[in-house]
C-alpha cells in the first residue's frame, strides 16, 4: 500500500512499566522462571512474549498457596495485606511498584490516619486502585462514574485522590461536582505527569494525519483514555490490540497515517503494526 506511516515518538511504555519489565527480564535471563502477581502490563502480546521467557502470571488465590518462592509485584502496586502474606509464607517479593504509585499510596495512608473520608477517582477492580484502597483498610470510596456519588451520604469535607492514569479533565470535573454539592474538597492532583502530559502531545500528533491507528491492550485503562483523546482530535482513529486487528478498508492510497499507543504499549508492537500497514 502506497501510504506514509509514522510512529509517535512520545508513545510507548512509561518509566514504571519499563522498570518492571527490566526487573523481570533480568531475573528471567538468570533463572528462566519468575512468578508475577497479575499481568505485568495490560498488553496481552507483551505478556505472552514474557511468558515464553518463563514468566508465570498468578492471581492472589494462587499466591496464598505459595511458599519459599520469588514473586514480582508489578508497577500498579499492591495493598498492605500482600506484603503481610509474603512475610508469613516466606515469599521473596521483587517489588517493581512504580515510584509514583508508591508515593500516592503513602499520601492516602497518611490522609486515612487523619481520619478524613477518602474518595479515589478510579476504575473499580483495577490493580492500582485495589492497592490504593488497601491503604485505607477498605474505608475509602472509589468513584468510577460520577453518578455513583448518589449512593453515598457525603460528609462536609473529603480528601480527593485519583488513580494515576485517569483523565485530567474528568478528575477536575469530579472535584467541581463535589463542590457543587457543598462538599469541601481537600484536592490532591495525583495524576502521573508522564501520562497526563501525553494528552496534549497526542492531540497535536493526531491532528497531523489523515488516519490514526491507536495500539493498546483491551484491558488498558490508560489506553482507553488516550484513544478517546485521539478520537476527539481525529475522528478517523482506529483502535487495535494487535496487527491482526487491522482492516485494509480503513485506508486509502497516499494516506498519511499516524501510529500511537498507551503507556502499556511496547515499541516493538507499534513497529509491527507499522510494517503490517505497509504490507496491506
Amino acid at each position: 500500500m502506497n501510504v506514509n506511516v509514522e510512529i509517535d515518538n512520545n508513545s510507548g511504555f512509561c518509566f514504571g512499566v519499563v522498570y518492571a519489565i527490566h526487573m523481570a527480564e533480568e531475573i528471567l535471563d538468570e533463572t528462566g522462571s519468575l512468578y508475577c502477581l497479575g499481568d505485568i502490563v495490560h498488553n496481552d502480546e507483551e505478556v505472552e512474549r514474557l511468558r515464553k521467557k518463563g514468566l508465570k502470571i498468578i492471581d492472589h488465590d494462587t499466591l496464598k498457596t505459595l511458599t519459599n518462592e520469588r514473586v514480582l509485584i508489578r508497577a500498579h502496586g499492591e495493598p498492605p495485606e500482600t506484603y503481610k502474606l509474603a512475610l508469613d509464607n516466606n515469599i521473596e517479593l521483587v517489588d517493581a511498584s512504580c515510584p509514583v504509585v508508591l508515593k500516592l499510596q503513602n499520601r492516602i495512608r497518611e490522609a486515612h490516619n487523619d481520619d478524613e473520608q477518602i474518595i479515589i477517582y478510579g476504575k473499580h477492580g483495577h490493580a492500582e486502585v485495589d492497592g490504593l484502597i488497601g491503604q485505607t483498610n477498605g474505608d475509602g470510596i472509589v468513584i468510577e462514574k460520577f453518578e455513583e456519588l448518589e449512593q453515598y451520604a457525603l460528609p462536609k469535607k473529603v480528601q480527593l485522590f485519583s488513580q494515576t492514569t485517569k483523565s485530567t479533565k474528568n478528575l477536575y470535573a469530579l472535584k467541581g461536582l463535589l463542590e457543587s454539592k457543598g462538599v469541601e474538597v481537600d484536592f490532591n492532583d495525583t495524576l502521573c505527569r508522564q501520562v497526563s502530559n501525553r494528552d496534549g502531545e497526542l492531540r497535536k500528533f493526531a491532528k497531523r494525519f489523515d488516519k490514526v491507528v491507536f495500539v493498546a491492550g483491551k484491558k488498558s485503562s490508560n489506553g482507553k483514555v488516550l484513544h478517546d483523546v485521539c478520537k476527539e482530535e481525529n475522528p478517523n482513529t482506529f483502535f487495535v490490540s494487535c496487527k491482526e486487528d487491522l482492516d485494509k478498508n480503513w485506508f486509502n492510497e497516499s494516506d498519511n497515517i499516524g501510529i500511537c499507543g498507551a503507556t502499556s504499549t511496547p515499541q516493538w508492537q507499534m513497529e509491527d503494526v507499522q510494517q503490517a500497514i505497509l504490507n496491506l
